[in-house]
């Protein structure tokens, strides 16, 4: 999909990968709403962009995992821009370490990491197989595809937002509704360094994992990579290539793959 004179949302919008994704949509042509919880980061991202690219995008607080502001979001991209043609579920939270996670925890991160996704796409897809096309974006994880070392809550929710995710091309790839997702690694982000500003062990190792793995890519290079994918309207954008084979190691030889990953996992903690 050509992303020129498209409609987007960009949930999490206020920076990190939210923020490029927002600039780069404009620089390519697109009219995006910015939504972040923090209305006052979503407001800064636009007003850079529109300096730019003006009247290229509008700004909203909004909790990506509500409904009714969902639909609020997709009400004012109508009102300003007109209908939506691309939904980037990209707002996220790290989640605690461990099983120290309680019920209020996990609620939290199944919400916003997952629930986020599938509340946008009940709203969107039925108007998407009326029009013929549509494009959801999700931002998950290389933990989707992998694991994460320290967080259950994380690990456990970007593997089933890469699960809905795949879900959603086998049920609507062939009735125009495009869809991509977004599996880094370690991106330069407020999220990557929480859990080594936790104070837990398990919090720290889960940073030292990440960061250890593989190259701390600029949200800016991911952003590039998500628009190359849409150009070519690919399922999987894996910034970080060594993922793929990572992915391949887990999946020729399970046991051995867990038997490494916690070898791994304990050599982070020594450290921690």
């Amino acid at each position: 999909m050509n992303v020129a004179q498209r409609v987007a949302i960009v949930t999490g919008g206020g920076g990190g990968i939210g923020g490029a994704l927002v600039a780069r949509l404009a620089r390519e042509g697109a009219r995006v709403v910015v939504a972040d919880l923090d209305v006052d980061t979503a407001r800064a991202v636009s007003t850079t962009v529109n300096a730019d690219h003006p009247g290229s995008t509008v700004s909203a607080g909004a909790d990506a995992s509500d409904t009714a502001q969902i639909q609020e979001l997709i009400d004012l991209a109508e009102r300003v821009f007109g209908p939506v043609d691309l939904y980037f579920a990209n707002a996220g939270i790290a989640g605690a370490p461990g099983l120290d996670a309680g019920e209020q925890d996990w609620d939290l991160s199944i919400d916003v990491n997952l629930r986020a996704h599938i509340r946008a796409a009940t709203l969107l897809v039925p108007r998407w197989l009326e029009r013929g096309e549509g494009y959801f974006v999700s931002t998950a994880s290389a933990a989707g595809l992998l694991t994460q070392i320290g967080s259950a809550t994380y690990a456990v929710t970007k593997h089933a937002a890469v699960a809905f995710s795949e879900w959603l091309s086998v049920t609507y790839g062939d009735r125009g509704v495009h869809v991509s997702c977004l599996c880094p690694m370690g991106v330069n982000t407020r999220l990557l360094y929480s859990g080594k500003d936790s104070g837990d062990a398990l919090g720290r190792a889960a940073t030292q994992a990440v960061t250890s793995a593989g190259d701390v890519l600029e949200p800016v290079e991911v952003a590039d990579a998500v628009l190359a994918a849409i150009e070519d309207e690919r399922f999987l954008i894996l910034p970080h290539e060594e993922v793929l084979d990572m992915y391949r190691q887990k999946g020729s030889d399970y046991d051995r793959w867990l038997s490494e990953m916690r070898r791994y996992q304990s050599s982070l903690l020594a450290q921690a």
